[in-house]
This record gives structure tokens, sequence and C-alpha cells, in this order.
């Protein structure tokens, strides 16, 4: 049997992992579950342990006095307003991190990202996605901390030859976490109650454009699968791979499908008039794709991205009658009152308002061996119902 420690064990991605490998109590013996709080309820086979990533290499090892594994997942990560300081913070998180880590017995180290990648908070990048694309590492494109993390990684795994790495890129999660930073599904869920609270027809409040183009999304559990398969598999020693549902999907799809789901229907002139409530961003002047304008023939042909929303929500979110129509829902079903003021509308404004496609290829990990797929309406759905049980959305199934 192997043990294992999961960085940043409460977070969308973290949380799952963490669950996963609990499942398996003949593989796993221990799990150590490491982060700031504890939030969940565990198996007898996980140990959650206090580690602040923002303290010292010193005072890390402080805490991670008496545990070591042979696996590690590290998927913290902290937001912060520039990519400068995304850079510093998550770099310094990881690289103190592997200072303090107990490190003798370990074989592998599996770092979770994603396809920020590839430039996608930038604008258009060239699809599909392949973890052989050039890395965005000069002018005009800003730091990208997932790079600096890699770098680390690498040389920390080369300094010490018994361990082997690995980085995945998931993207779009799908998942359930309280307070997540990137929680799409409770943005999503608890847009759709209110709206039908205040007895309107689901409009959707993203982009006209996007509503109609692609987008590749990464169930939290799949992800979780692919990271425990990874961990030990041969062909993913020192890779990094894309890790996302298999299938491809656009809004036109899944948003009369949510509107069913709560019992409701898709407004019928939904992109028709103003709202009062739009929102539009340019993103970067100069897109991803620009770097492969040349090669693919498509020298002046390459435009910047914005990101446009016919509802901001995270302007919707701030109405009087929206809060008041909250209070009043979650009076009467005795949800969560708090689950309205920690969703994460700005991130959910953004995957939504996205002008152009995001479609990622899972060739290369088929080619490794890795066999996972999970229908992305599914996941979602599914979340909800999680969502449900935990009182933060109303039970409408």
């Amino acid at each position: 049997m192997s043990s294992a420690i999961v960085v940043g064990a409460t977070g969308i991605l973290g949380r799952e992992i963490v669950k996963q490998l609990s499942q398996n109590t003949q593989k796993w013996k221990t799990v150590y579950a490491l982060s700031r709080s504890k939030k969940d309820e565990y198996p007898p086979n996980v140990v959650h342990k206090h580690i602040d990533l923002l303290s010292s290499a010193d005072q890390m090892a402080k805490d991670l006095d008496g545990v070591e594994a042979e696996y590690i997942f590290f998927a913290a990560y902290l937001q912060k307003d520039t990519e400068k300081e995304n850079w510093q913070v998550n770099g310094d998180m990881l690289q103190n991190f592997l200072a303090a880590l107990p490190h003798a017995k370990t074989k592998r180290i599996l770092l979770v990202t994603g396809a920020k990648q590839y430039g996608v908070h930038l604008g258009q990048p060239k699809n599909p996605l392949l973890e052989t694309d050039p890395w965005l590492t000069s002018e005009p494109f800003p730091p990208n901390f997932y790079y600096r993390q890699q770098d680390i990684l690498r040389a920390f795994c080369d300094e010490h030859k018994h361990l082997s790495w690995t980085v995945t890129y998931p993207n779009d999660v799908v998942g359930f976490a309280q307070g997540n930073f990137m929680n799409l599904a409770s943005g999503l869920g608890l847009y759709a109650a209110v709206s039908k609270e205040l007895g309107r027809d689901l409009a959707f409040p993203g982009s006209e454009a996007f509503y109609t183009k692609f987008d590749s999304f990464t169930s939290s559990k799949l992800h979780a699968e692919f990271c425990e398969w990874a961990a030990t598999a041969p062909k993913a020693a020192g890779q990094a791979f894309n890790v996302v549902n298999g299938d491809v999907q656009s809004w036109q799809d899944m948003w009369p499908r949510l509107a069913r789901r709560f019992g409701m229907r898709v407004a019928r002139e939904q992109f028709r008039g103003d709202t009062g409530l739009e929102s539009r961003t340019e993103l970067a002047e100069t897109p991803p794709v620009s770097v492969f304008a040349e090669e693919a023939g498509l020298v002046g042909r390459v435009k910047g991205s914005t990101l446009e929303q016919r509802v901001s929500l995270a302007k919707w979110s701030q109405q009087k009658e929206v809060k008041e129509a909250w209070e009043r829902l979650a009076e009467r079903e005795g949800l969560q009152k708090d689950a309205f003021e920690k969703a994460t509308w700005a991130f959910t404004d953004f995957v939504l308002g996205r002008s152009f496609d995001i479609v990622i290829s899972m060739s290369k990990a088929r080619e490794a061996g890795w066999t996972g797929y999970q229908d992305t309406w599914k996941s979602l759905s599914d979340v909800f119902g999680e969502m449900e049980a935990a009182n933060v959305l109303p039970k409408t199934h």
C-alpha cells in the first residue's frame, strides 16, 4: 500500500483528489490532506494537517513533521490581483513547500495547473490546444505563474533523481467546493434559482457569440481519477497532460438543459434589447493565436478578443431585488444564507463571456493509456445535486 499527500485539499480539485484516493483503502493506506482550514469530514484513512503555504519553508517543515508519502498531489492556488503577483506568490508557495518536503520515500509529484497554460485568459488561442504548443514567455505576454511552477518542479526532480513529475492542464472545472474562487456550477445554479424566484425565464448572461461556440470542460471527479492514474502510470512520468472530459460542448446545447433542470424555460428573446447590466472588456491586444499566425497563414487576420456579458453577474448579484429574492428563497428552503455572497460571479462572467472557442485535445493522454471520459452536462447536473444536498441550492429534483 502507498501513502499520498494532497496540498490544497479543500479546493475544487484537491477535495476530489482526497475523496478519490480515500475510497481505495487497499491501495492508499494514508492520505494526508493539507490545507489552512478543515472544511470536510474525512474517512479513517485521511489525516488532515494544517499548513500555511504563505509561510516560510522552515515553518512548513514544522507543519510537515511526521508527514511523508510516496506520491504528492499539489493542487493549491491563490488568486492575486495581477499576473506579476500570481507569478510571485504561487511560485513561492510551491518552491517553499518542496524545500520543506521530506522526500526520501517520494516517487512522484503531480502538479495541478490549468488551461491558463495556453493563455486562454488573454484571448483567442490556436485550436485545438496541444501540450506541444509553445509557452508564451516573451513580450507582449504577461508572466504566467504556471510556467514558473513547472520550471520549479522540473528543477527539483532533476536535483533529486529518485523523483519524477507529472503536470495536469484542466479547464473550466465542474465541481463542488464552497467558497472556491473558480466554481462555475455555483454561479450557474444560484443565477438560475434566483431568476426563477423572481419569476423570470432563464436568459443567457454571457456573450451571444460564445453561446454557439465550443468549450472543453473538466469534471473535478474525472480529474481526480486521472491524477490517481497518472501518479503511478509509467508513461505519465515527466509529462504534462490536458485533462478534460472528452466531449466538446456549447451553451446552445446546455442552456436549455439547465433551464429544464431548474423547472424553467429559456428566455425566448434572450439576445434582444438592452439589459442595463451589460459589460464589455477588451482582452490582450495580441492574443495567443498570434504566435501561430505566420506558420498558419493568418498574418493580418488575428485580432484581439473581448469578454462580453449581456448581464454581468457581478453587477446582477448586487441588485437589491436579487439579494432580496435570494434571502426569501434561502429562508423558505432552509439554504445556506452565505452561499450567494461566496459565489464566484466574476469567474462565471469570464467563462460565459468569452468571444472565442476553446477546444482541448486529449490525444496525448489517450496515447499514454488513459481511457476516462465524462459527459459534461451529466457532470454539471450531478454537481447541482451535490449542492442541493448541501443546502446551497433549492431541491428541484
